[in-house]
């Protein structure tokens, strides 16, 4: 692999990343705020705003910083909502099978889930919510 090529695949796995830590670091202060008795959320609706507002972030940050993507909005947004409901249904299911249903510590489906979403989105990012973006895999200009 030219010395170029990896650069921009370096560079590129650090400007995923920096939007999943940022996405990440916005959930867990908005539910925070959200869940603060004055303000009338219940738990879980602070999880869910907080949540939306997160990926509405986090699509935003990714189409424009992470994949350059210039893409309609029309097609690329619907494609990313499914992605984040997958990712949020797996966030459900996982601890509801390992921990409820086999009896596994907690730690396993957490790591489970903070290991396989962020590499399933990447791959679904790439290939299918930000494929027609016009330029190489790594949001690179071709």
């Amino acid at each position: 692999m030219p010395e170029h090529r990896f650069t921009a695949g370096v560079k590129f796995l650090a400007r995923f990343g920096s939007v999943g830590i940022a996405a990440t670091i916005l959930y867990a202060v908005l539910a925070a705020v959200f869940a603060r008795a004055d303000l009338g959320f219940t738990p879980v609706q602070a999880s869910l705003a907080a949540y939306a507002a997160a990926a509405l972030f986090s699509y935003l940050a990714h189409k424009s910083f992470s994949f350059m993507s210039a893409g309609s909005h029309r097609s690329e947004a619907p494609r990313f909502l499914l992605l984040t409901a997958t990712g949020l249904g797996v966030a459900y299911a996982a601890p509801k099978l390992f921990t409820v249903m086999l009896g596994l510590p907690l730690f396993v489906p957490i790591l489970l889930t903070c290991l396989i979403i962020p590499a399933l989105n990447l791959i679904v990012l790439d290939r299918w919510v930000f494929a027609g973006r016009g330029a190489d895999r790594r949001g690179e200009p071709s």
